[in-house]
Protein backbone atom coordinates (compact mmCIF):
# COMPACT_ATOMS: atom_id res chain seq x y z
CA UNK A 1 0.00 0.00 0.00
CA UNK A 2 2.74 2.07 0.77
CA UNK A 3 4.32 1.20 -2.61
CA UNK A 4 1.49 2.44 -4.02
CA UNK A 5 1.17 6.14 -2.59
CA UNK A 6 4.98 6.23 -3.51
CA UNK A 7 3.81 6.00 -7.17
CA UNK A 8 1.42 8.38 -7.20
CA UNK A 9 2.60 11.11 -5.36
CA UNK A 10 5.38 11.42 -8.18
CA UNK A 11 5.87 15.00 -9.85
CA UNK A 12 5.97 13.76 -13.49
CA UNK A 13 3.02 11.65 -13.38
CA UNK A 14 0.84 14.39 -10.91
CA UNK A 15 1.65 16.82 -13.65
CA UNK A 16 -1.01 17.81 -16.25
CA UNK A 17 0.05 17.34 -19.73
CA UNK A 18 -1.02 19.90 -21.82
CA UNK A 19 -3.83 18.86 -24.63
CA UNK A 20 -2.56 20.53 -27.43
CA UNK A 21 0.63 18.43 -27.47
CA UNK A 22 -0.89 15.20 -28.09
CA UNK A 23 -3.14 17.04 -30.59
CA UNK A 24 0.28 18.15 -32.08
CA UNK A 25 1.46 14.77 -31.86
CA UNK A 26 -1.41 13.33 -33.48
CA UNK A 27 -1.49 15.88 -36.36
CA UNK A 28 2.49 15.37 -37.03
CA UNK A 29 1.86 11.67 -37.14
CA UNK A 30 -1.08 12.05 -39.35
CA UNK A 31 0.73 14.67 -41.94
CA UNK A 32 3.40 11.85 -42.05
CA UNK A 33 0.97 9.06 -43.24
CA UNK A 34 -0.53 11.55 -45.87
CA UNK A 35 3.46 12.42 -47.42
CA UNK A 36 3.72 8.30 -47.48
CA UNK A 37 0.74 8.18 -49.20
CA UNK A 38 1.27 11.41 -51.76
CA UNK A 39 4.72 9.55 -52.25
CA UNK A 40 3.91 6.16 -52.56
CA UNK A 41 0.99 7.68 -55.12
CA UNK A 42 3.89 9.52 -57.08
CA UNK A 43 6.25 7.01 -57.23
CA UNK A 44 3.76 3.91 -58.51
CA UNK A 45 0.98 6.18 -60.51
CA UNK A 46 2.60 9.74 -61.80
CA UNK A 47 6.30 9.00 -62.08
CA UNK A 48 6.88 5.27 -62.36
CA UNK A 49 9.06 5.01 -65.13
CA UNK A 50 12.30 5.91 -63.49
CA UNK A 51 11.63 3.48 -60.41
CA UNK A 52 10.97 0.70 -62.67
CA UNK A 53 13.85 1.14 -64.69
CA UNK A 54 15.93 1.22 -61.44
CA UNK A 55 14.09 -2.35 -60.42
CA UNK A 56 14.87 -3.77 -63.74
CA UNK A 57 18.58 -3.10 -63.58
CA UNK A 58 18.84 -4.69 -60.36
CA UNK A 59 16.52 -7.78 -61.34
CA UNK A 60 15.48 -7.80 -65.08
CA UNK A 61 18.02 -9.59 -67.29
CA UNK A 62 17.88 -10.30 -70.80
CA UNK A 63 19.08 -14.43 -71.25
CA UNK A 64 21.08 -15.28 -74.62
CA UNK A 65 19.47 -18.12 -75.54
CA UNK A 66 22.42 -20.35 -77.64
CA UNK A 67 21.91 -21.20 -81.43
CA UNK A 68 23.24 -24.82 -81.96
CA UNK A 69 26.38 -24.33 -83.95
CA UNK A 70 26.35 -26.34 -87.14
CA UNK A 71 27.71 -29.26 -88.21
CA UNK A 72 30.78 -29.49 -90.72
CA UNK A 73 30.45 -32.57 -92.96
CA UNK A 74 32.87 -34.34 -95.05
CA UNK A 75 31.71 -35.14 -99.21
CA UNK A 76 29.89 -38.78 -97.74
CA UNK A 77 28.50 -37.16 -94.50
CA UNK A 78 30.67 -38.04 -92.35
CA UNK A 79 31.30 -35.60 -89.32
CA UNK A 80 34.44 -33.57 -89.10
CA UNK A 81 32.35 -31.05 -86.17
CA UNK A 82 29.89 -30.79 -84.10
CA UNK A 83 28.56 -29.48 -80.64
CA UNK A 84 28.20 -31.53 -78.08
CA UNK A 85 26.69 -29.84 -74.74
CA UNK A 86 28.90 -28.79 -72.10
CA UNK A 87 27.83 -26.94 -68.97
CA UNK A 88 29.59 -23.77 -67.60
CA UNK A 89 30.06 -23.70 -63.54
CA UNK A 90 29.53 -20.06 -62.43
CA UNK A 91 29.41 -18.27 -58.78
CA UNK A 92 27.94 -15.54 -56.63
CA UNK A 93 30.48 -15.09 -54.54
CA UNK A 94 28.83 -13.50 -51.60
CA UNK A 95 26.41 -16.17 -51.24
CA UNK A 96 28.82 -19.01 -51.67
CA UNK A 97 29.30 -21.34 -48.74
CA UNK A 98 32.85 -21.09 -46.67
CA UNK A 99 33.09 -24.91 -46.72
CA UNK A 100 36.72 -25.70 -46.79
CA UNK A 101 36.04 -29.36 -47.81
CA UNK A 102 33.86 -28.58 -50.41
CA UNK A 103 35.80 -26.18 -51.90
CA UNK A 104 38.37 -28.14 -51.87
CA UNK A 105 36.39 -31.14 -53.66
CA UNK A 106 35.45 -28.49 -56.29
CA UNK A 107 38.95 -26.93 -56.50
CA UNK A 108 39.96 -30.58 -57.79
CA UNK A 109 36.76 -31.12 -60.11
CA UNK A 110 37.99 -27.58 -61.82
CA UNK A 111 41.22 -28.73 -62.19
CA UNK A 112 42.67 -25.54 -60.40
CA UNK A 113 44.44 -24.95 -57.28
CA UNK A 114 42.32 -24.43 -54.25
CA UNK A 115 44.17 -20.82 -53.92
CA UNK A 116 42.93 -20.16 -57.39
CA UNK A 117 38.99 -20.83 -56.49
CA UNK A 118 39.49 -19.02 -54.02
CA UNK A 119 41.16 -16.00 -55.30
CA UNK A 120 38.08 -15.89 -57.81
CA UNK A 121 35.37 -16.06 -54.69
CA UNK A 122 37.23 -13.47 -52.79
CA UNK A 123 35.45 -10.57 -54.43
CA UNK A 124 31.95 -10.96 -52.60
CA UNK A 125 31.26 -7.35 -54.12
CA UNK A 126 30.37 -9.72 -57.26
CA UNK A 127 27.13 -11.03 -58.52
CA UNK A 128 28.51 -13.60 -61.26
CA UNK A 129 31.95 -14.58 -61.74
CA UNK A 130 32.89 -17.88 -64.14
CA UNK A 131 34.76 -20.74 -62.59
CA UNK A 132 35.69 -22.68 -65.50
CA UNK A 133 33.72 -22.59 -69.00
CA UNK A 134 32.36 -25.94 -70.51
CA UNK A 135 33.36 -28.83 -68.51
CA UNK A 136 32.65 -32.36 -69.33
CA UNK A 137 29.07 -33.68 -67.79
CA UNK A 138 30.41 -36.10 -65.18
CA UNK A 139 32.54 -33.45 -64.11
CA UNK A 140 28.96 -30.93 -64.17
CA UNK A 141 26.90 -33.91 -62.72
CA UNK A 142 29.66 -34.20 -59.78
CA UNK A 143 29.95 -30.75 -58.71
CA UNK A 144 26.00 -30.46 -58.83
CA UNK A 145 26.39 -33.65 -56.28
CA UNK A 146 28.65 -31.24 -54.02
CA UNK A 147 25.35 -29.05 -53.25
CA UNK A 148 27.52 -25.86 -52.86
CA UNK A 149 25.40 -22.76 -51.97
CA UNK A 150 25.93 -19.83 -54.49
CA UNK A 151 27.36 -22.35 -57.51
CA UNK A 152 25.38 -22.44 -60.23
CA UNK A 153 25.36 -24.09 -64.35
CA UNK A 154 24.95 -22.54 -67.15
CA UNK A 155 23.92 -24.82 -70.62
CA UNK A 156 26.29 -24.13 -73.07
CA UNK A 157 27.82 -26.07 -76.36
CA UNK A 158 31.18 -27.26 -77.23
CA UNK A 159 32.96 -28.41 -80.78
CA UNK A 160 34.28 -31.81 -81.03
CA UNK A 161 35.78 -32.87 -84.00
CA UNK A 162 36.42 -36.71 -84.53
CA UNK A 163 39.14 -36.54 -87.36
CA UNK A 164 41.30 -34.82 -84.57
CA UNK A 165 44.50 -34.17 -86.17
CA UNK A 166 44.30 -35.31 -89.49
CA UNK A 167 41.64 -32.56 -90.39
CA UNK A 168 42.74 -29.85 -88.32
CA UNK A 169 44.03 -27.66 -90.61
CA UNK A 170 40.62 -27.98 -92.48
CA UNK A 171 38.13 -27.88 -89.83
CA UNK A 172 40.10 -25.28 -87.42
CA UNK A 173 38.34 -24.55 -84.37
CA UNK A 174 36.62 -22.05 -82.23
CA UNK A 175 37.01 -20.30 -79.19
CA UNK A 176 35.07 -20.02 -75.68
CA UNK A 177 32.52 -18.15 -77.15
CA UNK A 178 31.89 -20.60 -80.15
CA UNK A 179 33.12 -18.18 -82.82
CA UNK A 180 35.30 -19.96 -85.69
CA UNK A 181 38.86 -18.89 -85.59
CA UNK A 182 40.57 -20.95 -88.00
CA UNK A 183 39.78 -22.94 -90.91
CA UNK A 184 36.72 -23.50 -92.43
CA UNK A 185 34.79 -22.77 -88.73
CA UNK A 186 36.24 -19.28 -89.65
CA UNK A 187 35.67 -18.79 -93.09
CA UNK A 188 32.08 -19.90 -92.78
CA UNK A 189 31.63 -18.95 -89.22
CA UNK A 190 27.93 -16.32 -89.93
CA UNK A 191 26.38 -19.83 -91.23
CA UNK A 192 27.54 -22.25 -89.19
CA UNK A 193 26.93 -20.20 -85.90
CA UNK A 194 23.17 -19.09 -86.82
CA UNK A 195 21.51 -16.57 -84.51
CA UNK A 196 21.12 -16.46 -81.29
CA UNK A 197 17.70 -15.91 -79.49
CA UNK A 198 16.60 -14.04 -75.95
CA UNK A 199 15.08 -14.50 -72.88
CA UNK A 200 13.86 -11.01 -70.99
CA UNK A 201 13.04 -12.59 -67.32
CA UNK A 202 12.85 -11.19 -63.51
CA UNK A 203 15.41 -12.57 -61.47
CA UNK A 204 15.67 -12.80 -57.53
CA UNK A 205 18.74 -11.89 -55.31
CA UNK A 206 19.85 -15.36 -55.92
CA UNK A 207 19.89 -15.77 -59.48
CA UNK A 208 16.56 -17.50 -59.74
CA UNK A 209 14.20 -16.97 -62.63
CA UNK A 210 10.62 -15.54 -61.26
CA UNK A 211 9.02 -14.82 -64.14
CA UNK A 212 9.22 -14.29 -67.95
CA UNK A 213 8.95 -10.28 -69.07
CA UNK A 214 8.57 -8.84 -72.55
CA UNK A 215 8.19 -11.43 -75.77
CA UNK A 216 11.02 -14.30 -76.25
CA UNK A 217 12.85 -14.30 -79.24
CA UNK A 218 13.65 -18.15 -80.39
CA UNK A 219 17.31 -19.07 -81.30
CA UNK A 220 17.85 -20.05 -85.02
CA UNK A 221 20.32 -23.07 -85.51
CA UNK A 222 23.53 -22.81 -87.58
CA UNK A 223 23.34 -24.78 -90.99
CA UNK A 224 25.10 -28.08 -91.84
CA UNK A 225 27.83 -27.29 -93.84
CA UNK A 226 29.25 -30.07 -96.11
CA UNK A 227 32.69 -29.80 -97.76
CA UNK A 228 34.45 -31.46 -100.40
CA UNK A 229 36.78 -33.02 -98.56
CA UNK A 230 37.21 -36.82 -98.20
CA UNK A 231 37.86 -37.96 -94.60
CA UNK A 232 39.10 -40.97 -95.86
CA UNK A 233 41.70 -39.63 -98.85
CA UNK A 234 42.43 -36.83 -95.88
CA UNK A 235 43.55 -39.21 -92.89
CA UNK A 236 45.79 -41.19 -95.94
CA UNK A 237 47.12 -38.45 -96.54
CA UNK A 238 48.16 -36.82 -93.36
CA UNK A 239 49.37 -40.56 -92.26
CA UNK A 240 52.21 -40.85 -95.51
CA UNK A 241 52.52 -37.16 -94.79
CA UNK A 242 53.60 -37.65 -91.14
CA UNK A 243 55.76 -40.78 -91.50
CA UNK A 244 57.66 -39.11 -94.82
CA UNK A 245 58.81 -36.16 -92.51
CA UNK A 246 59.81 -38.60 -89.53
CA UNK A 247 61.72 -41.02 -92.43
CA UNK A 248 63.32 -38.05 -93.86
CA UNK A 249 63.69 -36.04 -90.00
CA UNK A 250 62.22 -33.12 -91.78
CA UNK A 251 60.90 -29.88 -89.94
CA UNK A 252 57.95 -30.12 -91.40
CA UNK A 253 55.86 -31.51 -94.51
CA UNK A 254 52.33 -30.57 -96.65
CA UNK A 255 49.82 -31.90 -99.37
CA UNK A 256 46.93 -31.26 -101.25
CA UNK A 257 45.02 -33.14 -103.03
CA UNK A 258 42.14 -31.90 -106.03
CA UNK A 259 39.78 -33.04 -107.86
CA UNK A 260 40.68 -32.25 -111.30
CA UNK A 261 37.30 -33.08 -113.10
CA UNK A 262 35.09 -30.74 -110.45
CA UNK A 263 37.80 -28.54 -108.67
CA UNK A 264 37.48 -29.58 -105.66
CA UNK A 265 39.60 -29.70 -102.14
CA UNK A 266 39.60 -33.54 -101.29
CA UNK A 267 42.78 -33.56 -99.05
CA UNK A 268 44.38 -30.93 -97.23
CA UNK A 269 47.22 -31.72 -94.32
CA UNK A 270 50.19 -30.61 -92.66
CA UNK A 271 52.67 -32.00 -90.06
CA UNK A 272 52.81 -31.24 -87.47
CA UNK A 273 49.59 -30.73 -86.60
CA UNK A 274 47.39 -30.42 -83.42
CA UNK A 275 44.35 -31.85 -82.33
CA UNK A 276 41.29 -28.73 -82.41
CA UNK A 277 39.77 -29.63 -79.42
CA UNK A 278 42.71 -30.01 -77.12
CA UNK A 279 44.90 -26.80 -77.76
CA UNK A 280 46.62 -26.68 -74.88
CA UNK A 281 50.22 -25.34 -74.97
CA UNK A 282 50.09 -25.07 -78.75
CA UNK A 283 52.61 -23.61 -81.44
CA UNK A 284 52.72 -21.41 -84.48
CA UNK A 285 54.65 -24.32 -85.71
CA UNK A 286 51.73 -26.63 -84.96
CA UNK A 287 48.96 -24.48 -86.08
CA UNK A 288 50.09 -22.72 -89.17
CA UNK A 289 48.23 -24.00 -92.70
CA UNK A 290 51.67 -24.53 -94.13
CA UNK A 291 50.23 -25.16 -97.78
CA UNK A 292 48.05 -21.70 -97.66
CA UNK A 293 50.62 -19.57 -95.90
CA UNK A 294 54.01 -20.89 -96.37
CA UNK A 295 55.71 -19.57 -99.95
CA UNK A 296 58.86 -21.33 -101.85
CA UNK A 297 60.71 -20.66 -105.10
CA UNK A 298 59.02 -23.03 -106.87
CA UNK A 299 62.00 -24.48 -108.75
CA UNK A 300 61.58 -27.07 -111.19
CA UNK A 301 57.74 -27.25 -111.18
CA UNK A 302 57.33 -23.95 -113.41
CA UNK A 303 59.20 -25.70 -116.19
CA UNK A 304 55.95 -27.05 -117.77
CA UNK A 305 54.70 -23.10 -117.66
CA UNK A 306 57.53 -22.12 -120.07
CA UNK A 307 57.65 -25.22 -122.28
CA UNK A 308 53.78 -25.01 -122.49
CA UNK A 309 53.98 -21.11 -123.64
CA UNK A 310 56.70 -22.15 -126.26
CA UNK A 311 54.73 -25.27 -127.60
CA UNK A 312 51.95 -23.15 -127.53
CA UNK A 313 53.20 -20.14 -129.26
CA UNK A 314 54.61 -22.17 -131.91
CA UNK A 315 58.36 -21.62 -131.01
CA UNK A 316 58.97 -25.10 -130.18
CA UNK A 317 57.16 -28.56 -130.93
CA UNK A 318 57.64 -31.31 -128.26
CA UNK A 319 60.47 -32.75 -130.96
CA UNK A 320 62.95 -29.37 -131.31
CA UNK A 321 65.94 -30.07 -130.24
CA UNK A 322 68.11 -27.75 -127.66
CA UNK A 323 71.75 -28.23 -126.84
CA UNK A 324 72.46 -27.65 -123.64
CA UNK A 325 76.01 -28.53 -123.97
CA UNK A 326 78.45 -27.87 -121.92
CA UNK A 327 76.04 -27.91 -119.24
CA UNK A 328 76.89 -24.47 -118.30
CA UNK A 329 75.98 -20.67 -119.32
CA UNK A 330 76.81 -17.43 -118.35
CA UNK A 331 74.14 -14.91 -118.13
CA UNK A 332 74.68 -11.33 -116.67
CA UNK A 333 78.37 -12.69 -114.92
CA UNK A 334 76.36 -15.29 -113.95
CA UNK A 335 76.51 -19.12 -114.23
CA UNK A 336 74.02 -20.79 -114.63
CA UNK A 337 73.98 -25.02 -114.83
CA UNK A 338 72.58 -28.20 -115.12
CA UNK A 339 73.11 -30.79 -112.32
CA UNK A 340 75.17 -32.58 -115.06
CA UNK A 341 75.78 -32.15 -119.10
CA UNK A 342 73.34 -33.62 -120.71
CA UNK A 343 74.19 -32.38 -124.74
CA UNK A 344 71.61 -31.95 -127.49
CA UNK A 345 67.66 -32.72 -125.69
CA UNK A 346 64.20 -32.78 -127.54
CA UNK A 347 61.88 -30.75 -125.56
CA UNK A 348 60.42 -33.36 -123.89
CA UNK A 349 63.72 -34.20 -122.86
CA UNK A 350 64.36 -30.84 -121.26
CA UNK A 351 61.51 -31.59 -119.12
CA UNK A 352 61.98 -35.26 -118.60
CA UNK A 353 66.15 -34.85 -117.54
CA UNK A 354 64.51 -31.14 -115.55
CA UNK A 355 67.27 -29.35 -117.51
CA UNK A 356 67.67 -25.26 -116.82
CA UNK A 357 70.09 -24.51 -119.61
CA UNK A 358 67.52 -25.93 -121.86
CA UNK A 359 64.60 -24.70 -120.56
CA UNK A 360 66.70 -21.21 -120.14
CA UNK A 361 67.41 -21.14 -123.65
CA UNK A 362 63.81 -21.82 -124.99
CA UNK A 363 62.37 -19.26 -122.31
CA UNK A 364 65.44 -16.19 -123.97
CA UNK A 365 63.32 -17.05 -127.14
CA UNK A 366 59.60 -15.06 -126.13
CA UNK A 367 59.24 -12.03 -124.65
CA UNK A 368 59.17 -11.40 -120.63
CA UNK A 369 55.95 -10.08 -121.38
CA UNK A 370 54.89 -13.26 -122.46
CA UNK A 371 56.44 -15.60 -119.84
CA UNK A 372 54.48 -12.72 -117.09
CA UNK A 373 51.21 -13.15 -118.41
CA UNK A 374 51.01 -17.24 -118.54
CA UNK A 375 52.37 -17.26 -114.89
CA UNK A 376 49.45 -14.47 -114.15
CA UNK A 377 47.00 -16.54 -115.62
CA UNK A 378 48.21 -19.76 -114.03
CA UNK A 379 47.54 -18.02 -110.47
CA UNK A 380 51.05 -17.02 -109.48
CA UNK A 381 51.44 -13.78 -107.84
CA UNK A 382 47.57 -13.75 -107.03
CA UNK A 383 45.67 -14.92 -103.66
CA UNK A 384 43.33 -17.70 -104.76
CA UNK A 385 39.93 -17.34 -105.15
CA UNK A 386 38.61 -19.92 -102.25
CA UNK A 387 36.63 -19.32 -99.18
CA UNK A 388 39.80 -20.35 -96.68
CA UNK A 389 41.37 -18.16 -94.61
CA UNK A 390 45.28 -17.67 -94.53
CA UNK A 391 45.55 -18.03 -98.47
CA UNK A 392 49.07 -15.96 -99.59
CA UNK A 393 49.26 -14.27 -102.70
CA UNK A 394 53.33 -15.17 -103.64
CA UNK A 395 55.46 -13.09 -105.16
CA UNK A 396 55.17 -12.18 -108.95
CA UNK A 397 57.09 -9.01 -109.88
CA UNK A 398 56.09 -7.08 -113.06
CA UNK A 399 57.85 -7.70 -116.08
CA UNK A 400 59.17 -4.31 -116.91
CA UNK A 401 61.71 -5.10 -113.90
CA UNK A 402 63.04 -8.47 -115.23
CA UNK A 403 66.89 -8.38 -116.61
CA UNK A 404 68.22 -11.19 -118.55
CA UNK A 405 69.49 -13.08 -115.75
CA UNK A 406 66.24 -12.67 -114.26
CA UNK A 407 64.15 -14.04 -116.61
CA UNK A 408 65.92 -17.22 -117.34
CA UNK A 409 65.96 -18.05 -113.95
CA UNK A 410 62.43 -17.49 -113.69
CA UNK A 411 61.94 -19.72 -116.21
CA UNK A 412 62.88 -22.56 -114.11
CA UNK A 413 61.38 -21.17 -110.74
CA UNK A 414 63.40 -18.97 -109.12
CA UNK A 415 62.87 -15.27 -108.53
CA UNK A 416 58.99 -16.25 -107.62
CA UNK A 417 57.25 -17.70 -105.01
CA UNK A 418 54.24 -19.47 -104.17
CA UNK A 419 52.57 -21.53 -101.60
CA UNK A 420 51.67 -25.53 -102.41
CA UNK A 421 48.03 -24.77 -102.81
CA UNK A 422 49.37 -22.28 -105.92
CA UNK A 423 51.51 -25.08 -107.23
CA UNK A 424 48.16 -27.97 -106.91
CA UNK A 425 46.11 -25.29 -108.80
CA UNK A 426 48.23 -24.30 -111.34
CA UNK A 427 48.54 -27.59 -112.51
CA UNK A 428 44.57 -28.10 -113.39
CA UNK A 429 45.82 -26.31 -116.52
CA UNK A 430 47.29 -29.54 -117.55
CA UNK A 431 45.10 -31.71 -116.28
CA UNK A 432 41.53 -30.46 -117.30
CA UNK A 433 42.03 -29.71 -120.97
CA UNK A 434 44.19 -26.30 -120.43
CA UNK A 435 42.01 -24.36 -117.90
CA UNK A 436 42.20 -23.29 -114.73
CA UNK A 437 39.51 -24.26 -112.79
CA UNK A 438 38.67 -22.12 -109.59
CA UNK A 439 39.21 -24.79 -106.66
CA UNK A 440 36.27 -25.11 -103.97
CA UNK A 441 36.08 -26.31 -100.20
CA UNK A 442 32.89 -27.53 -100.63
CA UNK A 443 31.26 -30.57 -102.20
CA UNK A 444 30.30 -30.28 -105.88
CA UNK A 445 28.73 -33.07 -108.26
CA UNK A 446 29.50 -30.76 -111.38
CA UNK A 447 32.17 -30.29 -113.30
CA UNK A 448 34.23 -27.12 -113.12
CA UNK A 449 34.86 -24.67 -116.13
CA UNK A 450 37.80 -22.20 -116.25
CA UNK A 451 40.15 -19.86 -117.65
CA UNK A 452 41.37 -21.31 -121.18
CA UNK A 453 45.46 -21.02 -120.33
CA UNK A 454 46.49 -23.24 -123.19
CA UNK A 455 44.87 -25.12 -125.55
CA UNK A 456 43.60 -28.88 -124.74
CA UNK A 457 46.65 -29.94 -127.52
CA UNK A 458 49.13 -28.21 -125.69
CA UNK A 459 48.38 -29.54 -122.58
CA UNK A 460 47.88 -33.01 -123.43
CA UNK A 461 51.82 -32.90 -124.97
CA UNK A 462 52.73 -31.27 -121.46
CA UNK A 463 51.49 -34.45 -119.93
CA UNK A 464 53.02 -36.82 -122.02
CA UNK A 465 56.02 -35.16 -120.56
CA UNK A 466 55.25 -35.08 -117.23
CA UNK A 467 54.75 -39.07 -117.57
CA UNK A 468 58.03 -38.84 -118.75
CA UNK A 469 59.31 -36.62 -115.95
CA UNK A 470 57.86 -39.46 -113.54
CA UNK A 471 59.06 -42.70 -114.94
CA UNK A 472 62.16 -44.29 -116.00
CA UNK A 473 65.09 -41.45 -117.09
CA UNK A 474 63.19 -38.82 -115.24
CA UNK A 475 63.68 -37.35 -112.58
CA UNK A 476 60.68 -38.86 -110.25
CA UNK A 477 60.37 -42.39 -111.18
CA UNK A 478 59.69 -42.79 -107.56
CA UNK A 479 55.90 -41.50 -108.25
CA UNK A 480 54.91 -44.04 -110.04
CA UNK A 481 52.14 -46.08 -108.83
CA UNK A 482 50.75 -49.47 -109.13
CA UNK A 483 47.93 -49.98 -111.67
CA UNK A 484 47.64 -46.64 -112.69
CA UNK A 485 49.81 -43.98 -115.08
CA UNK A 486 50.93 -41.31 -113.36
CA UNK A 487 53.02 -37.67 -114.41
CA UNK A 488 54.45 -35.20 -112.75
CA UNK A 489 57.48 -32.77 -111.58
CA UNK A 490 59.48 -33.02 -108.49
CA UNK A 491 61.46 -29.74 -107.31
CA UNK A 492 64.27 -29.14 -104.93
CA UNK A 493 65.19 -25.48 -103.73
CA UNK A 494 67.59 -24.26 -101.07
CA UNK A 495 66.13 -22.12 -98.51
CA UNK A 496 66.39 -18.55 -98.30
CA UNK A 497 67.89 -17.51 -94.84
CA UNK A 498 67.94 -13.83 -94.90
CA UNK A 499 69.33 -12.74 -98.46
CA UNK A 500 71.37 -15.51 -99.01
CA UNK A 501 70.50 -19.29 -100.32
CA UNK A 502 71.98 -22.13 -97.22
CA UNK A 503 74.00 -24.61 -98.39
CA UNK A 504 72.44 -27.25 -96.38
CA UNK A 505 68.38 -26.59 -95.96
CA UNK A 506 66.15 -27.77 -98.56
CA UNK A 507 62.73 -27.60 -99.53
CA UNK A 508 61.38 -30.61 -101.65
CA UNK A 509 58.46 -31.05 -103.30
CA UNK A 510 56.23 -32.86 -106.06
CA UNK A 511 53.04 -32.12 -108.41
CA UNK A 512 51.46 -34.25 -110.65
CA UNK A 513 48.73 -35.61 -112.01
CA UNK A 514 46.83 -39.23 -112.39
CA UNK A 515 45.36 -41.39 -114.33
CA UNK A 516 48.13 -39.53 -116.93
CA UNK A 517 45.47 -39.49 -119.92
CA UNK A 518 41.93 -38.29 -118.16
CA UNK A 519 43.68 -37.13 -115.07
CA UNK A 520 41.13 -37.47 -111.95
CA UNK A 521 43.63 -36.08 -109.62
CA UNK A 522 46.43 -33.94 -108.73
CA UNK A 523 48.25 -34.28 -105.86
CA UNK A 524 51.20 -31.91 -104.38
CA UNK A 525 53.48 -32.44 -101.30
CA UNK A 526 56.23 -30.29 -100.08
CA UNK A 527 58.87 -31.98 -97.60
CA UNK A 528 60.66 -29.23 -95.59
CA UNK A 529 64.39 -29.54 -94.42
CA UNK A 530 64.89 -33.27 -94.79
CA UNK A 531 68.03 -34.05 -92.89
CA UNK A 532 68.46 -37.98 -93.33
CA UNK A 533 70.92 -37.76 -96.25
CA UNK A 534 68.35 -37.50 -99.30
CA UNK A 535 66.59 -34.03 -100.07
CA UNK A 536 65.54 -34.23 -103.73
CA UNK A 537 61.59 -33.66 -104.54
CA UNK A 538 62.49 -36.82 -106.32
CA UNK A 539 63.67 -38.63 -103.50
CA UNK A 540 61.55 -37.32 -100.99
CA UNK A 541 58.16 -36.21 -101.95
CA UNK A 542 57.85 -38.62 -105.03
CA UNK A 543 56.81 -41.53 -102.97
CA UNK A 544 54.52 -39.97 -100.70
CA UNK A 545 52.84 -38.33 -104.18
CA UNK A 546 52.65 -42.07 -105.46
CA UNK A 547 51.20 -44.06 -102.11
CA UNK A 548 48.38 -41.08 -101.58
CA UNK A 549 47.49 -41.21 -105.17
CA UNK A 550 47.20 -45.17 -105.27
CA UNK A 551 44.82 -44.84 -102.29
CA UNK A 552 42.95 -42.07 -103.30
CA UNK A 553 42.06 -43.22 -107.27
CA UNK A 554 41.07 -47.06 -105.27
CA UNK A 555 38.44 -44.90 -102.40
CA UNK A 556 36.99 -42.79 -105.13
CA UNK A 557 36.48 -45.86 -107.37
CA UNK A 558 38.43 -44.73 -110.40
CA UNK A 559 39.14 -47.74 -112.56
CA UNK A 560 43.12 -48.86 -113.22
CA UNK A 561 44.57 -47.56 -116.74
CA UNK A 562 47.37 -50.03 -116.24
CA UNK A 563 47.19 -53.88 -116.27
CA UNK A 564 50.96 -54.59 -114.65
CA UNK A 565 52.87 -52.66 -112.38
CA UNK A 566 55.23 -50.41 -114.12
CA UNK A 567 58.91 -50.82 -113.57
CA UNK A 568 60.47 -48.51 -110.96
CA UNK A 569 63.97 -47.05 -111.64
CA UNK A 570 65.69 -46.25 -108.16
CA UNK A 571 68.19 -43.94 -109.72
CA UNK A 572 66.44 -41.13 -110.71
CA UNK A 573 68.23 -38.95 -112.87
CA UNK A 574 69.36 -36.06 -110.12
CA UNK A 575 67.80 -32.13 -110.19
CA UNK A 576 69.13 -28.96 -111.23
CA UNK A 577 69.12 -26.45 -108.63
Amino acid sequence: MSRSVAYTSSPLLASKTPVWRSKFIVAVMGLAFVGLGVRAAYVQVFDNKFFQKQGEVRFARTLELPANRGRILDRNGLILASSVPAPSIWAIPEDVERDKAKLAQLAKLLEMPLAELSKKLEDEDKTFVWLKRQVDDGVAQQITALDIKGIYQRKEYRRKYPEGESAAHVVGFTNVEDNGQEGVELSFNKSLAGRAGSRRVIKDRLGRVVEDVGEQVPAVDGKDLQLSIDSKVQFFAYQKLRDAVTVNKAKAGSVVVLDTVTGEVLALANYPSYVPDRRQNLTGEQLRNRAMTDVFEPGSTMKPFTVGLALETGRVTPFTHIQTAPGYVIIGGARISDSHAHGMLTVQEVIQKSSNIGTLKIALNMQPREMWEIFTAAGFGQKPQIAFPGAVTGRLRAYKTWRPVEQATMSYGYGLSASLFQMAHSYTIFGHDGQLIPPTMLKSSEPASGVQVVSAKTADQIRVMLQMAAGPGGTGPLAQTLGYSVGGKSGTAHKQVGKNYSTNKYRSWFVGMAPIDKPRIIVAVMIDEPTAGKYFGGQVAAPVFSEVVQQSLRMMGVQPDMAVKPQIVVNAVEESF
